[in-house]
């Protein structure tokens, strides 16, 4: 899968756009499916976009869509969603630990799951083990990394055991955020997972049935990405 241009520049954040386009009626406006108001949506045929109302929101919706051979982007569905814990903040400018949702437009690399992947799964899905960890260790060469088992050099405090959280990690998308080129210090282990009890650390989480009608729709081939963001402000796609 190509890096996004969120990814290249350094995960600059491109947010899912719901600000208004110049000239436009407002009601012409909100006429306008989210993918077509947005200045990159990764080059695929498929989109997911997790917007807020505003960067301190934890709750909001997701919505998948698909680009039909018209160019036109139609929506397949939507859940509510849940963010981190402290909002969200632009992908460039997030810290580790600070249970925020990084917005930015970033690629699906894996799907991952406590349980078995729901038939018709067609993205590489990863079964965990009791000896599947998500290294966030800044000290680890294995930072922002799948590691099975755990090695030396990636401390247990310093990371996930990924089968604790069998709720949760029934079923998850790894999001690319701080994947490709990993900045230390910056977060590890964003995913788009199942819902738990309240805000997330700062994945973003649906219902579990939602979750699995993701996993089912989604397709390696088509290029799929996630787009993170606000309906306005500093985090949204319009300022850029």
């Amino acid at each position: 899968m190509r890096p996004s241009r969120a990814g290249i520049a350094g995960a600059v954040a491109l947010c899912a756009a719901l600000g208004a386009v110049p000239g436009a009626p407002a009601a012409a406006v909100s006429s306008v499916p989210v993918p077509a108001r947005m200045a990159d949506t990764g080059g695929g045929t498929q989109l997911i976009t997790a917007r807020a109302p505003r960067a301190s929101s934890t709750r909001g919706t997701v919505t998948w869509w698909d680009r039909r051979a018209d160019g036109r982007w139609a929506k397949a569905g939507s859940a509510p969603a849940r963010f981190g814990a402290k909002g969200l903040v632009e992908g460039a400018r997030r810290v580790q630990g600070t249970n925020t949702t990084p917005t930015g437009l970033y690629g699906l690399p894996f799907a991952f799951g406590n349980a078995a992947a729901p038939t018709g799964t067609s993205v590489p899905y990863r079964p965990v083990r009791r000896t599947s960890w998500w290294c966030q260790d800044n000290d680890s060469r294995s930072y922002n990394r799948w590691t099975q088992p755990r090695p030396r050099d990636c401390r247990a405090a310093e990371s996930e055991h990924l089968a604790d959280y069998p709720a949760q990690y029934a079923h998850a998308l790894v999001i690319g955020f701080n994947y490709h080129r990993p900045v230390r210090g910056r977060g590890a282990g964003i995913f788009l997972h199942v819902n738990g009890r309240g805000a997330t650390a700062g994945c973003v989480s649906v219902p579990r049935t939602d979750m699995r009608r993701i996993l089912r729709w989604v397709r390696p081939g088509r290029s799929p990405h996630i787009a993170i963001g606000t309906d306005g402000g500093a985090t949204a796609l319009t300022r850029y």
